[in-house]
């Protein structure tokens, strides 16, 4: 019952159609039950098998009352106008009865239609919302193709599971109470036994269906690392092209699609299972009722006119009965896929903020270090130890070392993508953990080593969000040296990039990101290794814009090419963690040292 709340939850913002549908659904399924049971004493009086009625009821205190009453209003048509006139009625009101009965059946379907596509809506906007605002740490745990798995397929599942529990709960259950009604008021003997028979036949499906729900979570599963391998191999065929691993790659494809396709088939025989055998038991409930009936029938108990109205009653329970058995099926499958989508929108979302968070709108003295260590989730070593510096506002501090030395480590802590192990760090004296992660990021301006741009126009990929006007467009290009080969494209800024900027060069995209950067006016700069992508000629052009920018500007810079921090004022030299050396450009290389160093390999001594 939890599970099935979980599921119907999301109902909730659409009540008024559910309960237009819910409304339709029951009228639909009354006159399911009275559409046919109720014209079979008008023709055995029409075709003389009964006397007319020809007194009317002194009033209507049961259901026989009622059934009294319409035997002697048509009776007395009969007699009025003769029985031509009255099958002719008799048809038209048979016509009027299935035609409100397959009405309010569409307009149940009608009603219910803005309740599925909205669900979808509703559930995929909330995956994608909990999706931005999850920390960092919770996608290293995760495949992309999985997570885009659940915000498409798994919703798909949901959406079907909630429209067949509306059927399951208020159309079949209300068509099987009416039908097992006019049976139990025709014959309770024989009701009794089908109701035996068909609790027998229940027991038997239910057990069929009980691992429904876990094959389904794993199909789900699979097909999550499916789709991952369709994305990582998307975003990697230069890689697997230029090291011949088509086949490499095709088998490892081939493999999880094998497994979908066999968890799939046998989840498919499964549910398909259902149909036949519960028609099977239904026929062989049909056959021992035609046995017992036929007893009652040679012994007087029972017309054989009111048998066949007991048929058609016992009709209208076999068909909502199977609707019942595949809803089961699809709801054990729904409530996998919620399990799934569950596990997204409870996980923890964003960084944990106090309840009065202090508001951080200018940066008036400098970003400070102090005594920080970092070490990530799962990791058994510490990322860094110890780490103690400030960055007074209008300076630049340049961050170098080998690769894993911690350097980006630095960058992700400032915004708060993780948290600080030990110590802490703060800006005006105010630590970052007390303060609104919104107010944090709003000071800064990041360039990543990755460039990051969107399959998109190179106006929308700078402005990114941002209102701006041309001109602050066109000058953020400008001081990215990104201007003089936007204009060569056609359609200039409204030229699109392809995606992640597959139609532009490595340096092309990183002067994007740059502008964009700049775009924002941040108080604090990081570029994390933001000219290592570029070719000498671009690297050239970013950097005279950059030395002229970060003039002004207090700036963290993460370098790979020691070219480009010269003018830092000053420079931290990490390795494993740890700061080693620390000082100016010219400091460092008279002390003839790590830095020193670094510097001889790359040429530049």
């Amino acid at each position: 019952m939890k599970d099935l709340r979980r599921l119907l939850r999301h109902l909730a913002p659409y009540k008024n159609y559910v309960g237009l549908n819910i409304l339709f659904n029951i009228l639909m399924a009354l006159f399911t039950v009275v559409s046919i049971p109720v014209f079979i004493p008008f023709f055995r009086i029409l075709f003389g098998m009964e006397a007319p009625v020809t007194s009317r009821p002194d009033g209507i205190h049961s259901i026989g009352d009622v059934i009294d009453w319409a035997n002697f209003q048509f009776s007395r048509i009969i007699e009025e106008q003769g029985a031509a006139q009255a099958l002719l009625l008799t048809c038209i009101v048979l016509v009027s009865m299935f035609f409100l009965k397959n009405l309010f059946r569409y307009l149940s379907m009608y009603f219910i239609a803005p309740v599925r596509n909205g669900i979808v809506r509703d559930i995929r906007q909330e995956i994608f919302d909990r999706m931005t605002i999850l920390p960092l740490g919770y996608f290293s745990e995760e495949r992309k193709g999985d997570l885009m798995s659940r915000i498409v397929a798994d919703v798909q599942e949901i959406e079907w599971s909630i429209l067949n529990v509306l059927e399951a709960v208020f159309r079949s259950p209300v068509t099987i109470a009416g039908s097992l009604f006019i049976m139990i008021y025709m014959s309770p003997g024989l009701t009794l036994v089908i109701f035996i028979l068909m609790i027998f036949s229940g027991v038997i499906i239910g057990g069929i269906s009980s691992r429904l729900r876990r094959q389904s979570g794993e199909l789900q599963d699979i097909l999550g690392v499916l789709v991952s391998t369709v994305e990582e191999t998307l975003g990697g065929l230069r890689v697997i092209k230029a090291f011949r691993a088509e086949r490499f790659q095709q088998g490892l494809f081939r493999k999880v699609n094998e497994q979908y396709r066999d968890t799939q088939t046998r989840i498919i025989r499964r549910r398909d299972l259902s149909s036949p055998l519960s028609e099977f038991l239904g026929i062989t409930v049909v056959a021992i009722l035609l046995w017992f009936g036929a007893q009652r029938i040679f012994a007087g108990e029972i017309g054989a006119e009111s048998f066949m109205a007991f048929l058609l009653a016992f009709y209208n329970v076999i068909e909502p009965s199977k609707s019942l058995t595949n809803a089961y099926y699809n709801i054990q499958k729904g409530l996998a896929a919620v399990d799934r989508v569950d596990k997204i929108l409870d996980a923890p979302g964003g960084m944990p903020e106090i309840d009065m968070p202090k508001r951080i709108q200018q940066m008036q003295e400098g970003l400070r270090f102090e005594k920080v260590s970092f070490t990530y989730p799962q990791a058994e070593q510490p990322a860094l130890v110890d780490i103690d510096f400030f960055l007074p506002k209008g300076k630049t501090l340049a961050l170098v070392g080998l690769s894993g030395a911690g350097k980006s480590t630095i960058a992700d802590l400032i915004p708060r993508f993780y948290d600080v192990s030990a110590g802490r760090i703060t800006i005006d004296g105010t630590d970052l953990r007390e303060a609104r992660v919104e107010d944090i990021r709003g000071l800064l301006g990041i360039v990543t080593q990755e460039a990051i741009l969107f399959h998109e126009s190179i106006r929308n990929n700078i402005t990114f969000g941002l209102e701006a006007t041309d001109e602050q467009v066109t000058e953020a290009a400008r001081l990215a040296h990104a201007a003089e080969f936007i204009d060569q494209l056609p359609g200039g800024y409204d030229f699109n990039i392809g995606d992640r900027g597959g139609k532009l060069s490595g340096g092309q995209r990183q002067r994007l990101t740059i502008a964009r950067a700049l775009l924002c006016n941040p108080q604090l700069l990081i570029l994390d290794e933001a000219t290592s992508a570029l070719d000498s000629e671009s690297e050239r052009l970013v950097q005279e814009a950059l030395d002229v920018l970060l003039a002004d500007r207090t700036a963290l810079v993460i370098a790979h090419r020691l070219s480009t921090i010269r003018r830092a004022d000053e420079i931290l030299v990490l390795r494993e963690g740890s700061v080693v050396e620390r000082g100016t450009h010219d400091e460092l290389i008279a002390r003839k040292g790590e830095y020193s160093k670094l510097v001889d390999l790359q040429g530049l001594g």
